[in-house]
């Protein structure tokens, strides 16, 4: 069922200051999961409908580890998002992956520890697919972007969630290295599992900041060098969002994704905690209220 995009974007502070957004106005969205980061902007760009939420909320206030990625998801589905686009600043793991580079990413190592990773309780017990764990239709306009807005961007890289607020020790860095990781970062898990279990399909754009701490004759991690980096992608990220929507098709077909719990609750209806199912109207409205598992 072919239907008009609304695309949510998930992103730093600098992505919301964009010439290009029309209509803008910042609309405060409740989620029965706890506070969001932030307001949602609302807007439109190239026509497309956008919703912006600043992941750590303006100004940066709150950690990786205590983000509520459940009340973002949550809200960004409220506010009528089909898909969602994050963009992440990360460390490279690779040699290729240069700082200033991008990365569509297209698989995840989860090593965050405590988040809260579903939508789902006892009374109400959900398994989604999460082999594929992005959409590769919006993964692949997302790196067309970036292209047409004159970076460098990887196809495809297997991003390491760890769980900071501290960078890896030299070890830790070697280690992930050894895994297949290319890219490291604090807040990619649990997000794409959450938006997976909302039926949003999900990409990542990741902002390659520095060569982590696996390099022994380079000095570790230093933020000041990530932030002089970040400022510098930041106008290639905030372009390709704009060319992104400029992309977009007029009519959005519909993705396998927008049904991911067709058949994942399993547990009986009769059984079905009524608490949580109301916790989840937005989440799983779509099957709870059709009777479909």
């Amino acid at each position: 069922m072919s239907g008009e995009w609304v695309l949510g974007i998930i992103g730093g502070s600098g992505l919301y200051a964009m010439d290009a957004l029309e209509d803008e106005q910042w609309i405060e969205v409740k989620s029965s999961f706890g506070e969001p980061s932030d307001a949602i902007l609302c807007g439109r760009i190239a026509g497309v409908k956008v919703r912006f939420l600043p992941r750590h909320g303006r100004g940066h206030r709150i950690l990786p580890g205590q983000l509520n990625a459940r009340a973002n998801i949550d809200a960004m589905k409220r506010a009528g998002c089909t898909d969602l686009l994050a963009i992440s600043a990360v460390g490279s793991l690779s040699e290729p992956l240069a700082p200033g580079h991008f990365a569509a990413v297209d698989q995840f190592i989860d090593r965050t520890q405590g988040r809260a990773s579903t939508f789902f309780d006892n009374g109400l017990v959900a398994h989604v697919s999460m082999g594929d764990p992005v959409c590769p239709r919006l993964s692949g306009y997302a790196a067309d972007a970036v292209e047409r807005a004159g970076g460098t961007v990887r196809r495809g890289a297997t991003y390491l969630a760890m769980e900071g607020p501290q960078f890896s020790t030299r070890a830790e860095s070697k280690l992930y290295r050894s895994w297949g990781a290319e890219v490291i970062g604090m807040t990619g898990m649990p997000e794409a599992r959450l938006a997976r279990e909302a039926e949003l399909p999900y990409a990542l754009m990741a902002m390659v900041t520095d060569y982590d701490s696996w390099r022994d004759k380079e000095a570790a991690v230093d933020v000041s060098d990530i932030l002089e980096t970040m400022h510098a992608n930041g106008e290639i990220a905030r372009k390709a969002v704009e060319k992104l929507c400029a992309l977009l098709p007029e009519r959005r077909e519909a993705s396998p994704i927008d049904t991911a719990l067709e058949h994942a609750i399993i547990t009986a209806p009769e059984q079905r905690d009524r608490a949580v199912m109301a916790r989840l109207d937005a989440v799983a409205g779509r099957v709870l209220n059709g009777g479909q598992s």
